[in-house]
C-alpha cells in the first residue's frame, strides 16, 4: 500500500506543531509556577535589604549586585577574545588543519561540564594566581565557559556576510581591517549580539562554577577581589539546605524577570544597530 506524499506531509506538519507547542507549554508552565509562588514574596524590602539568618529572612540586594557584576566581568573578558578569534579564523586564515583543530577544540570546550570549569578556575585563579574566592576569579572562569558560544556564533555570523561586500570595499581602496570593521562586522552584528546574549544567559544561571570561584558571601562586594553570591547560587543554597523555600521562590522570580528584561533589552539594542547599519 502506497501512502500519499501529501498525507505524510500533513502528519509531519502536525507532529512538528505538537512538538513546538509542547516546548512552549513546558516553558510557560515553569515560568507560571515560579511566578505563582514567588510574586507574593517580592516587595521593596525584599529587593533592597540584605539577607538575615543565612537567608531565612531579609532580602536579596547583595545577590542582585553579584548577579549584575559577575556576568558583566565575564562578558567584558570573553567578548573581545571570542569575537577576535572569530575574526582571525574567518578573515585572516585559510581553511587548514590548524583551523580544524581550533574549531574542534572550541566545540569540545563547549561540552565540558560546568563543574570542571569550576575546578579549573579554583585551581588556577583562586589558588595558583592568588585571587581567592572573588568576582575576578568567577568572572574569568565564566568567561572561559561562554567563550566557545561567542566564538562559534560570531564565526557563523561573519561567514554569512557575502564576499561581494568585501570585494566592493577592496575595490574602493579599503584595507583588510577597514573592510572588517566598517563592512563585515556591522552586517554580522545581530549574530554576534545573539552569541553574547546566550553567554549572558548562561553566566547568570550558572551555580557550580560560581561557588567554586566567586564563593557565596552575603556581603555587598567592595572590589573585584571580594567574594560575592549571585541569585542563582542563593536560590541553590536556600533550596538545597532547606533554609527558606519562600525566599527561594522569590529569588527565582527575580532571576527569571531579570533574564527576560536582559533579553528584551539586548534584542532592542540589536534591532537599533540593524536599523543604523542597514
Amino acid at each position: 500500500m502506497r501512502i500519499k506524499p501529501l498525507f505524510i506531509e500533513q502528519i509531519v506538519k502536525k507532529t512538528l506543531f505538537l512538538g513546538t507547542a509542547l516546548t512552549v507549554l513546558i516553558l510557560l508552565f515553569i515560568i507560571f509556577y515560579v511566578l505563582k509562588n514567588g510574586l507574593a514574596v517580592i516587595d521593596l524590602e525584599f529587593l533592597l535589604s540584605s539577607p538575615k539568618e543565612l537567608g531565612r529572612a531579609g532580602g536579596i540586594f547583595p545577590c542582585i549586585i553579584g548577579t549584575i557584576i559577575l556576568p558583566l566581568v565575564a562578558i567584558l573578558i570573553a567578548t573581545p577574545l571570542g569575537v577576535g578569534t572569530a575574526i582571525y579564523l574567518t578573515e585572516y586564515t585559510r581553511e587548514s588543519r590548524l583551523t580544524k583543530i581550533i574549531r574542534f577544540g572550541t566545540e569540545c570546550l563547549a561540552g565540558v561540564p560546568s563543574i570542571i570549569f569550576g575546578l579549573f578556575g579554583f585551581v588556577l585563579f583562586v589558588v595558583y594566581l592568588g585571587f581567592g574566592w572573588s568576582i575576578l576569579s568567577g568572572g574569568f572562569t565564566l568567561a572561559f565557559m561562554i567563550l566557545p558560544t561567542i566564538i562559534r556564533t560570531s564565526e557563523e555570523a561573519i561567514k554569512s556576510v557575502p564576499s561581494a561586500y568585501r570585494e566592493v570595499s577592496f575595490s574602493l581602496g579599503g584595507t583588510k581591517w577597514q573592510s572588517i570593521t566598517r563592512v563585515v562586522l556591522p552586517q554580522a552584528l545581530p549574530g554576534i549580539v545573539t552569541g553574547i546574549i546566550l553567554g549572558i544567559g548562561r553566566s547568570i544561571g550558572e551555580t557550580a562554577a560560581v561557588i567554586f570561584t566567586a564563593g557565596s558571601s552575603l556581603q555587598i562586594p567592595d572590589s573585584l577581589f571580594d567574594s560575592s553570591r549571585t541569585m542563582a547560587v542563593h536560590f541553590y543554597i536556600l533550596t538545597r539546605e532547606g533554609i527558606s523555600m519562600q525566599n527561594a521562590y522569590g529569588t527565582a522570580t527575580i532571576l527569571i524577570i531579570a533574564i527576560l528584561l536582559i533579553n528584551l533589552f539586548a534584542y532592542w539594542l540589536m534591532h537599533r544597530f540593524m536599523a543604523k547599519f542597514s
